[in-house]
């Protein structure tokens, strides 16, 4: 189903974006940077709140007359989750690093001035580096007292990463400030939700599912070159 999801929107987005060709498009490309919210969808259950990180990235955009264009992205982006300790002074974190490539419809409506806009479509993501921080032992969870007399899962804290590519589909909102017609600024709020396990998945396997979820709020600058 994963699967089927991922490549749907795919679809989707690839019919939009191209089936406007008789219009006279406009071509920009740009930069933006922001703030992340993540954390990874355990089942069972592992105790979380959102890990902070940073994006970054380089963008490229085709818009059609008719409010509708694609946009194409490659950004460095930190993911991962936080582990949530209650009435203890523990830390432990495990932050992952992508590269990741959306290619999405954007969808546009407003002025000259300021447009409101929704962005849509899959992502592609690749590890490149991921690390843990931790005031405790965590190769050991299991054998420390506290977690002995807790009911989660410790099995996470030392596992290794075992898929580093990961796929997806990312949707966004924002607002669009054009300064002239070759500058524009915007603001954005995306979500991403990842349809590959970062942890093995199989039926013996500790976790059924382990994916990525993450907010992202970005400023980005477009020029227009065309």
């Amino acid at each position: 189903m994963k699967r089927l999801a991922f490549i749907f929107t795919a679809l989707v987005v690839s019919f939009t974006a191209f089936s406007q060709t008789h219009y006279e498009g406009t071509i920009s490309i740009g930069g933006k940077a922001g703030a992340t919210l993540s954390k990874v969808n355990f089942n069972p259950t592992v105790e979380q709140q959102m890990l902070p990180g940073m994006t970054a990235g380089v963008m490229f955009r085709y818009i059609e007359e008719k409010h509708f264009g694609l946009i194409a992205e490659l950004n460095l982006t930190q993911r991962g989750w936080k582990e949530k300790f209650d009435d203890i002074d523990y830390n432990y974190s495990h932050r992952l690093t992508y590269l990741e490539l959306p290619v999405m419809t954007h969808i546009f409506f407003g002025n000259q001035r300021v447009k409101g806009f929704f962005n849509l479509g899959p992502e592609l993501n690749v590890m490149i580096a991921d690390g843990i921080k931790s005031n405790f032992e965590y190769q050991n969870a299991g054998g420390i007292d506290y977690f002995i007399h807790d009911t989660r899962h410790v099995e996470q804290m030392a596992m290794s990463i075992s898929n580093r590519l990961d796929y997806g589909i990312c949707g966004g909102a924002g607002l669009e400030l054009n300064l002239n017609n070759r500058n524009s600024l915007l603001l954005e709020g995306r979500f991403f939700y990842g349809l590959t396990d970062i942890f093995p998945s199989h039926k013996t396997d500790v976790f059924s599912s382990s994916n990525s979820m993450t907010i992202m709020v970005t400023l980005g600058y477009f020029y227009r070159l065309k």
